[in-house]
């Protein structure tokens, strides 16, 4: 061997996560064979190490810690394959020598963060992603492969450590060989430490006590005969001598806090710095590259590069690879580097691979340099009940956590789909928010839902603190809402609950929650509140057919709720200004709707309470106290539903055009009648006497008030496509046309006057269109030849 080792046990000062130390560290081992292997972690984690040198698990992965009374205080120690610490365990599990943690003990680590949740993030260099926070210190803490590459004339301390590290060549030079590198680079971070002391890391001086224990433990079992794999910051207080008295007194006292541990898998993204991970690296996708490329890094690389812009059809042959790996060595002898790295190997890709464009880099930085590996842990792995049974019902419903974002349609007609509904909703119930349901392009029906996936590593904290409320999935939703309902406040709450549960398919908990929303609906009498809780109320009445629930107790609370709106609403709508009254138009919108699902839902009542409502819409457009906002939209509610006529429409906005007419009010009552309903730009496309009714009042505004009207204006035609817009602008330069719809108030007699339409309806030629768009919206399957275009489905009418 090359280098010497000084007495005492060998101390491998690493940087944590970087290959070129991984290296290092197995030939280190490989050429001394220590007795024992101590690693810097948590000495609880110690019966789970032999857990790695299981065939399923694979990095990255972590350690997670969490407190037994309070799981949300929880701490992650990541590995990955080319960490530094996971080629020790993995050495020392092959050859069958002792491996064990020395570090400061979770239970102390947790109970430290308690104490002080806004402290200063752990040791940047050596401090895990879930290592608890120290107090803040006094300066900035030291990042130690900064200062050495400042030291060194580098402004890239990335840079400097793969050309002194990941690229040093062994058998080149006095440094060659393993033991010689730990020795230097423990020589700089001596120098350090005597420069700026704990570098702004006052927590570490307890963690090195801890540390130097369990370095005298090991020496009376072993002699000197261990090896430590540590943070190479570390490494200069270990070799402090000091007093078992000393070390014993920085330890006294501290607070303590019981705590679990186990395997949990990682992944690459939340390796990077960018996450916000003290120890984290640029690129960790690169970095694994380097470790596990057996030859010819650079030209690997750019095959992979090369590989993932075919996939996304950019074309890329094998004579950009040569030129890109030519260009990246080039570029390294230019810069006097040894090797070409990430910066040569990206300015290449760049110019050669991606035109210049920084576009498809960012796809490369995303999906190879940082990388999106997720990790495996074995089944045998230590994991608290309910992580189990999700764990089960993942394997058996075939929803496996992926790293990445994916979306998925669901079919709930199928089994398996509806039970992964079920899954779904009932883990949002419980806070872990795996997915959350999205727009798809079938999901317009109560029977299809659309999900955006994506698992990260700290739901697995979330699903610890959800384990208080049941071992399985099902009973620990069930237990949530049960608990959620009793202590909700706001009859909304109650009715949002309601209708999540009937999604998660949870009937035990449904009892309670109705009784809450009885008790919260009698003593309730606040219109806005009953407005609020009314559409979530309709909208859950809608998934019994499809979901096989009874609904009809909420049937009779949700027809109960709506009578006391009809009779509350007209009051209600008087005396507001102008934010309050734009927030009850939103629930008048939110209102009809939800009767017209109720009229659906509950057939008993429709009748009665379809007209109940229209008879409240009347009394709003007729009653001058009412806000103009709401007795325009109320307006624009009847006429689309077709129980206002065009003429009494059109009569209702000259009233409120009408000279006398305060301007504010005006452009108020037209943001209702034509702003945020589907189709209002084409209302006035399509009713020419609407629209000049409306250009008539525009051109008669007196100019000292027209910047009052003007926001008020541009926030409801701004909402419009931009193909509306030009038309009505086309329409208003044409001038205002004789007869049309100012004849007849009909849509046909405005159609004919614009350019484009025909006179009449021609329904023959709308009916070949029908199934072809069925096709498109997937309410049918694709036809056999000389099949029927379309068949009957029982939910199609109410998709449709």
């Amino acid at each position: 061997m090359t280098g010497t080792r000084t007495a005492g046990p060998l101390l491998l000062g690493v940087r944590h996560h970087g290959p070129g130390s991984a290296r290092a560290v197995r030939a280190a081992l490989d050429e001394t064979h220590p007795r024992a292997v101590l690693i810097e972690g948590p000495p609880e984690a110690d019966t789970l190490l032999p857990l790695a040198a299981d065939e399923e698990m694979r990095p990255p992965v972590a350690l997670l810690a969490h407190a037994v009374d309070d799981p949300g205080r929880a701490a992650f120690w990541p590995f990955a394959e080319f960490s530094p610490e996971w080629i020790a365990i993995r050495w020392a599990l092959a050859h069958d020598v002792p491996v064990r943690f020395i570090d400061l003990p979770a239970a102390h680590s947790l109970a430290m963060a308690e104490t002080d949740r806004d402290g200063a993030a752990e040791d940047q260099e050596d401090g895990e992603s879930g290592e608890p926070s120290a107090p803040e210190p006094a300066t900035a803490p030291v990042d130690p492969i900064r200062v050495l590459a400042e030291t060194a004339g580098y402004d890239d301390p990335e840079r400097w450590w793969e050309d002194v590290v990941e690229h040093r060549v062994p058998g080149s030079g006095e440094a060659a060989g393993p033991l010689a590198a730990f020795a230097a680079l423990g020589e700089a971070m001596t120098a350090l430490r005597e420069a700026y002391g704990d570098g702004g890391h006052p927590r570490d001086a307890v963690r090195e006590a801890y540390m130097r224990l369990q370095l005298r433990a090991a020496a009376k079992e072993f002699g000197d005969d261990f090896a430590v794999v540590c943070g190479a910051w570390h490494v200069p207080a270990l070799r402090t001598r000091t007093t078992l008295t000393a070390d014993r007194a920085l330890l006294k006292g501290l607070p303590k806090a019981k705590a679990e541990l186990t395997w949990v898998p990682w992944n690459h993204r939340r390796l990077a710095r960018h996450s916000g991970y003290g120890a984290g690296i640029e690129s960790p996708g690169w970095y694994e590259h380097l470790f596990t490329a057996r030859d010819r890094p650079i030209e690997r690389w750019m095959t992979k590069v090369a590989g993932l812009l075919r996939d996304e059809d950019r074309f890329v042959s094998s004579a950009h690879v040569i030129e890109a790996v030519r260009l990246a060595e080039t570029l390294a002898a230019m810069r006097g580097r040894p090797l070409a790295g990430l910066s040569e190997t990206t300015d290449a890709v760049r110019a050669v691979m991606c035109d210049g464009s920084d576009i498809p880099l960012a796809l490369v930085h995303d999906r190879l340099v940082v990388g999106s590996t997720l990790g495996e842990v074995p089944d045998t792995a230590p994991a608290v009940p309910l992580q189990r049974d999700l764990t089960r019902l993942q394997r058996s419903l075939r929803l496996k956590p992926e790293e990445g974002e994916r979306d998925i349609e669901l079919d709930l007609r199928k089994d398996t789909d509806a039970a992964r509904s079920r899954l779904l909703h009932r883990l949002r119930l419980l806070s872990v928010g795996w997915g959350e349901p999205a727009t798809g392009r079938n999901s317009t029906g109560t029977f299809r839902e659309s999900w955006r996936l994506r698992w990260e590593p700290e739901l697995y904290v979330r699903v610890a603190e959800a384990g208080v409320w049941g071992t399985t999935v099902l009973s620990a939703a069930t237990a949530r809402a049960e608990s959620d309902a009793l202590a909700a406040t706001a009859l909304a709450e109650v009715t949002a609950l309601a209708e999540r549960c009937l999604l998660a398919d949870l009937p035990d908990a449904l009892p309670v929650v109705m009784r809450a929303l009885a008790d919260r609906a009698a003593l309730d009498s606040d219109v806005g509140h009953l407005a609020d809780a009314l559409p979530a109320l309709a909208r859950t009445l809608r998934y019994g057919d499809v979901r096989s629930t009874d609904t009809t107790a909420l049937g009779e609370v949700a027809a109960g709720l709506a009578e006391r709106i009809c009779v509350g609403l007209p009051p209600a709508c008087t005396g507001l200004d102008a934010e309050g009254a734009e927030a009850l138009r939103r629930q008048v919108d939110g209102v009809h709707t939800a009767i017209g699902l109720l009229a659906g839902s509950v057939p008993s009542s429709a009748d009665g309470l379809r007209t109940r409502w229209r008879a409240v819409l009347h009394k709003l457009t007729l009653r001058d106290t009412v806000a103009g906002v709401i007795r325009g939209r109320a307006a624009r509610l009847l006429l689309d539903d077709g129980h206002l006529a065009h003429d009494a429409a059109a009569r209702l906005m000259g009233l409120a055009l009408s000279p006398g007419t305060p301007p504010a009010d005006a452009a108020a009552w037209i943001e209702g009648f034509v702003g945020g309903a589907a189709g209002g730009g084409m209302l006035l496309v399509h009713d020419e006497r609407l629209l000049a009714l409306v250009d008539s009042w525009l051109t008669g505004v007196p100019a000292d008030t027209f910047n009052d009207v003007l926001p008020l204006l541009r926030r409801t035609f701004s909402a419009y496509e931009s193909g509306v817009r030009r038309t009505l602008g086309d329409l208003v330069r044409r001038g205002p046309v004789a007869g049309g719809a100012a004849g007849n108030g009909s849509p046909a007699g405005a159609a004919a006057t614009a350019p484009g339409f025909a006179p009449v309806l021609d329904t023959a030629r709308a009916d070949a269109v029908v199934p072809v768009v069925r096709l498109l919206l997937g309410l049918d399957a694709r036809p056999e030849p000389g099949a029927p275009a379309h068949h009957d489905d029982p939910h199609l009418g109410e998709t449709a």
